[in-house]
């Protein structure tokens, strides 16, 4: 069995109410997160599939003390399988800001979000 490799393999987003990320990311993507605790730290785990031979990228919504959400460092981009228009269109509603509008790139198109908890999160669909 041959294993890919990907320069990413998980992310976190930091919040600072729990309940309310995990519901704008539900409400956004259109899919509820599964929430479990790891390591004592809440995860509200993004809906993802693992391939056949379990290889998967993956992420969270994390409520952890020592982190702190924010615009600036790293931009996690969610995938959004084809709806980018669908995701953005609920962004404000469930409580976030658009920064940027849907962008075609030479790999699909994007959009920068702030979300409920102001970290800058990018979508992205082909």
């Amino acid at each position: 069995m041959t294993t890919k490799q990907s320069a990413l393999n998980w992310f976190e987003i930091p919040s600072v109410n729990f309940d309310r990320a995990v519901q704008f990311y539900g409400d956004i993507l259109g899919k509820p997160l599964h929430q479990e605790v790891s390591g004592g730290i809440p995860n509200g785990v993004f809906p993802y599939e693992a391939g056949d031979d379990s290889y998967a990228i993956g992420g969270a919504v994390i409520y952890d003390e020592r982190v702190k959400p924010s615009m600036g460092g790293t931009t996690p981009y969610l995938n959004c399988n084809g709806k980018l228009s669908e995701v953005v269109g609920r962004v404000e509603a469930a409580g976030g800001k658009l920064l940027l509008p849907t962008t075609p790139t030479g790999f699909g198109s994007i959009a920068i979000i702030v979300d409920s908890e102001g970290n800058r999160v990018g979508l992205h669909s082909y």
